[in-house]
């Protein structure tokens, strides 16, 4: 079993640095310069672990003068030549760039410790040796990386002085915020990462015990999963960050089924170092994909504005533009707002009137989609999942909506679901969807969000607040919002005990709602 897996992970780090390389030699063939030196290094981790790496100098660098250095660790189960492309690029514009292999992957040391100390450990011994052997200057050192390389970048930032700016591309700030939120499991979500760390990696068995538990929905190990997930989330370093002054560039997708938008734009509201927020359409590091094989990419050119800015103190106007930049899923470019709370300033409220109640374990027919294949096609066709409200068997799913919208309502930011629940279980597990509605009664999916609760008294009522996931979402004139609520979606794991109803009310004094944002026109 071991030497299969061996054999496995081995073909495919072939494929992967085949692909990788060959987008590189693409993304580069018409320079007609020097190229960059390009070497490959053992690096010696925290406690010894050898950490595989490259390193990446401009062409013609004879040790008379220093150069910024940016660090770049690996995304979740890809190899180091992951940024190969984009290294070059950063080389040909005058940086030292280090790319390695974080610990537990591929052909690294160690086993997986999902940005743990030894993982933050790692990225100050990576600088140390960049100091220590290449000519970097000390006084200019950047991170980035995608996704699990976003996410130590991060956490290396709040801990060591030396990192001036950041540039964190699809990660996360708050990780169990992004894969528990709403206290439910997001289930396809972990057994991905899961997946990807048993092929292409070591799990430590906390890890694996961490995995086990969060699909087996046990309870006595929650406290301990969530203490673990914030040992491992830069939200916990917030005050640290701020204090070491990196400057902070963060780019995601609005559809993004690993690490929900939402964490990103709450912790950019409570950055006070120079920022940048960038969100578009797309699924986990889809939006940065194509610059990983050396073709244009807006994130990657915006990160190299971002480095340019703060380490080699360009005045290309990075810093004065609204720092806040977003582009919709449906059409148009990108617009730009002075902060967070400024994106959705206005908001409408869906009332929900009545009296409704659902019956749970079944799938209503709404439902999230799948992870990556429904926010790719979103992205490249602006088809998101759809289903037929008025199809929706109410038996099993509550729905309301709104009277058709005369002018176009242009969603932004994030909505928030309000209701008084009455469940007829101490368990359950609720999923609420946006839907944008057309004249023939198809709705697209605009947002969801899960909600589970445990321990509650059968038959009395409480107050449900639900962040629904960011976005930025056009709904056509002529068309309705709809609100539906169900019990089971394949992206989740649902609490719901056999027979279980819910009923949603909305009391004269405390009205239920669904409040959205949108754009001032």
């Amino acid at each position: 079993m071991g030497h299969g897996r061996t054999t496995l992970r081995t073909s495919a780090v072939g494929v992967v640095s085949a692909a990788l390389i060959a987008g590189t030699v693409v993304g580069l063939a018409p320079a007609a310069q020097a190229a960059p030196s390009v070497r490959f290094v053992d690096i010696s981790g925290d406690g010894g672990t050898v950490l595989k790496a490259n390193v990446v100098t401009p062409a013609g660098a004879d040790g008379s003068h220093d150069y910024p250095l940016i660090v770049l660790p690996t995304s979740w189960g890809l190899p180091q030549v992951e940024y190969l492309a984009q290294a070059q690029k950063l080389a040909d514009a005058g940086y030292v760039v280090l790319t390695y292999n974080v610990r537990g992957f591929w052909q690294s040391g160690g086993e997986i410790e999902v940005a743990g100390p030894p993982d933050i450990a790692d990225a100050s011994k990576v600088i140390d040796w960049a100091l220590a052997n290449t000519p970097a200057d000390p006084r200019h050192i950047g991170m980035a990386g995608v996704s699990y390389g976003a996410g130590i970048s991060l956490l290396a930032a709040a801990h060591d002085k030396r990192i001036k700016a950041v540039a964190a591309l699809s990660g996360w700030a708050d990780l169990i915020d992004s894969i528990y939120s709403g206290r439910t499991q997001h289930v396809q979500a972990g057994a991905l990462l899961d997946g990807a760390g048993v092929i292409t990696g070591r799990e430590s068995p906390e890890l694996r015990e961490i995995f086990d538990n969060f699909y087996a929905s046990n309870l006595t190990k929650e406290q301990e999963m969530i203490d673990w997930g914030r040992k491992r989330s830069v939200a916990t370093y917030l005050d640290q960050l701020n204090k070491n002054g990196a400057a902070v560039m963060m780019a995601n997708a609005w559809g993004d089924t690993i690490f929900p938008a939402n964490s990103y734009a709450d912790f950019y509201e409570k950055l006070t170092v120079p920022k940048r927020l960038e969100m578009r359409p797309g699924d986990h590091a889809t939006a940065e994909l194509t610059g990983l094989f050396g073709l244009p990419n807006d994130v990657w050119t915006d990160t190299g504005r971002w480095f340019d800015h703060y380490l080699k103190g360009a005045d290309n106007g990075i810093d004065r533009e609204q720092p806040v930049q977003l582009k919709s899923r449906s059409a148009g470019g990108y617009e730009g707002y002075p902060d967070w709370k400024s994106v959705g300033a206005t908001r409408r409220k869906l009332a929900l009137a009545g009296s409704t109640t659902i019956h749970a374990n079944v799938d209503s027919g709404a439902d999230g989609g799948i992870v990556f294949l429904s926010s790719i096609l979103d992205q490249v066709a602006q088809l998101p999942p759809v289903a037929s409200i008025p199809l929706l068997p109410r038996r099993w799913a509550a729905v309301w909506q709104s009277e058709r919208y005369g002018t176009a309502q242009q969603v932004r930011g994030t909505a928030t679901l309000h209701t008084t629940l009455t469940p007829t279980k101490e368990s359950g597990t609720l999923i609420a969807y946006l839907y944008d509605v057309g004249p023939l009664g198809f709705g697209k999916l605009v947002t969801n969000a899960p909600y589970t609760w445990h321990d509650r008294t059968p038959g009395e009522p409480f107050d449900v607040n639900l962040d629904l996931f960011s976005t930025a979402y056009d709904v056509p004139a002529g068309h309705r919002l709809a609100l539906v609520v169900d019990t089971v979606d394949p992206l989740y794991i649902e609490h719901n005990p056999s027979g279980a109803q819910l009923t949603f009310s909305s009391p004269p004094d405390d009205p239920s709602y669904v409040s959205v944002p949108v754009r001032e026109q």
